[in-house]
């Protein structure tokens, strides 16, 4: 349920609706809009009457029930409101959201050394990438594969940090490595492996850095926005959700089916920003810049391209990793989409 205040109400009595309701019971949410004050209320709301809500102040313009059932990531919970997350970076503050520029976040899947992190975040920084990804612990289908450099690869991702002035994002597979990836990362992320892991779920959401979660490879939309639900109910509001496709029953073609779908359908149920990743989606880097440059015209606001130096050596995902090269012509592909439907970063303006 959300009390929608009209415009201008005063504090001292958005405090004073705040007590009573408290006193019901509720736990109160203030969220403050563009336009107006909302109060999300969570708790037992079923048998609350909503006109007796409105009599509560002459201020209250409105009460609403939530009817979806994940409550904090509806869109309904900020009155039709998107929200924006905002990380700090070394660069300065990049905000993710519908009423911002794209993010694109590039690097390979693996942090495999120094010298090929640090060169990869340099180049993909140059194009205009804003973070750094790479896997410090990776989740593999066969216990044969490559599974990360562990706590070694974090102090290279940190140097890369350091070296580039990206922001980080690196995921999370174990609640007990959670303090020594937070130590790290700008960003935490969620894979789609562990989309539904509620316990990591809860423990990322006690945690005050923002999160990154993918789609489980077969997870409904309803079932991935409850797992965004179980953060935010954790006390983060911080979340941003990826499409990295789902599984197919097309695999001589692609690695998944990649739901460009799910973007649009996403803008109308929640007010979360939305990231896209074309390169697990496809699974071939070929198909990269095209989905890429979809997924902007479908209204994304963010992108996750995997960059390697070599991607025929790579020790993880190379087939659907660009080259810098390439991905530095993706950019330039991708600001003409993104220019036309005003949703790129402008270029600074010269002085003098």
């Amino acid at each position: 349920m959300i009390i929608v205040m009209r415009s201008g109400a005063p504090s001292e009595e958005i405090e004073r609706i705040n007590v009573e309701c408290r006193e019901w019971g509720l736990e109160p949410e203030p969220i403050v809009g563009r336009h107006k004050v909302i109060i999300g209320l969570v708790g037992d709301t079923a048998s609350l009457d909503p006109n007796r809500l409105e009599e509560l102040s002459p201020w209250i313009e409105q009460v609403m029930r939530v009817e979806q059932p994940f409550k904090r990531v509806s869109r309904e919970y900020r009155h039709g409101e998107s929200s924006e997350v905002i990380v700090p970076t070394p660069n300065g503050p990049v905000a993710f959201g519908e009423a911002h520029p794209i993010v694109v976040i590039a690097g390979p899947c693996s942090v495999e050394n120094e010298e090929m992190i640090v060169e990869t975040a340099v180049r993909v920084k140059a194009a205009g990438a804003k973070f750094l990804r790479g896997g410090a612990y990776k989740p593999r289908t066969s216990p044969y594969a490559f599974q990360g450099h562990g706590e070694s690869a974090l102090e290279l991702l940190a140097t890369a940090r350091q070296e580039s002035g990206l922001g980080i994002i690196t995921e999370v597979m174990d609640t007990a490595d959670l303090d020594k990836i937070y130590e790290v990362a700008d960003i935490i992320q969620v894979g789609a492996r562990n989309m539904q892991n509620f316990s990591l779920l809860k423990q990322v959401g006690a945690q005050d850095k923002p999160v990154f979660l993918k789609r489980g490879m077969s997870a409904t939309i309803e079932e991935w926005l409850m797992a965004a639900e179980y953060i935010l109910a954790g006390g983060n509001p911080n979340v941003i959700l990826c499409e990295r496709g789902l599984r197919t029953f097309d695999r001589q073609y692609t690695r998944n089916l990649l739901d460009l779908s799910a973007v649009p359908v996403l803008r109308r149920l929640t007010h979360l920003p939305i990231n896209v990743d074309p390169s697990h989606g496809t699974g071939w880097s070929h198909y990269v810049p095209t989905m890429a440059r979809a997924a902007i015209a479908a209204g994304t606001d963010s992108l996750m391209i995997e960059v390697h130096p070599n991607p025929k050596k790579a020790l993880s995902d190379g087939p659907q990793s660009l080259t810098p090269d390439q991905f530095d012509e993706l950019m330039k592909d991708l600001s003409i989409v993104g220019t036309a439907l005003n949703r790129w970063e402008k270029a600074p303006a010269l002085v003098g």
